[in-house]
């Protein structure tokens, strides 16, 4: 079973948990990525924007792609509310479509590997579609039991950062590096538990096509 994000978009931006780890992870990204104002960024599996908006003043333009209707729809009201004007939105899958023809000096993705079944591929074509030199940031939950969703949801359950680095330095990735960012508790079976979320940053190589 998967999960229906459409039917949670409404709620999405009312949880306080969401709403922080998307500024902390923000945080972190500033803090690793040198961004200007003349970077294109995407934001993949983007949601309601949680993660784009703390950023959006630091970036030149934003391109924010997801496959859940309902949660573009929240988005394009939140971009129209505050009349945000370098955010474009749009619906896609970038694992079952054909490569784009844009690129990115900068690509980000937040709590969205866990849910693509084929992680080795989503990084490649995160390869292709970075300009020489440009940077991935993707904030995921490290590996865990399969308690943070349970087991009737088919996501990877979390990822060891070695194997997961690994796969990065295999799409071409290189300067492939770790940070604690967030910690997410939740009530359990066993009790309350924490699930902490890291943030991987890379580039792609210069010299590299």
């Amino acid at each position: 079973m998967t999960i229906d994000f459409d039917s949670k978009a409404r709620q999405w931006d009312g949880n306080p948990v969401f709403v922080e780890r998307g500024r902390k992870i923000a945080q972190a990204i500033r803090a690793r990525v040198p961004l200007d104002r003349t970077m294109r960024a995407l934001d993949y599996g983007c949601g309601t924007g949680l993660l784009s908006f703390p950023l959006k003043e630091a970036l030149g333009h934003i391109t924010l792609k997801d496959s859940s209707a309902g949660m573009l729809e929240v988005l394009r009201e939140k971009i129209a509310a505050q009349n945000v004007t370098n955010m474009t939105v749009r619906q896609a899958d970038l694992t079952a479509e054909p490569l784009p023809e844009e690129r990115y000096d900068l690509i980000y993705s937040a709590m969205t590997l866990h849910h693509i079944p084929d992680t080795a591929k989503i990084l490649r074509v995160f390869h292709a579609l970075l300009n020489p030199g440009g940077y991935l940031c993707i904030a995921d939950l490290d590996q865990e039991d399969g308690s943070f969703h349970g087991p009737e949801i088919e996501v990877h359950h979390g990822f060891d950062r070695a194997n997961l680095a690994a796969q990065a330095e295999q799409a071409g990735f290189a300067d492939i590096q770790f940070d604690t960012v967030f910690e997410i508790v939740k009530e359990t079976g066993a009790g309350s538990r924490a699930y902490p979320v890291f943030l991987l940053t890379a580039r792609r190589a210069a010299g590299r096509l």
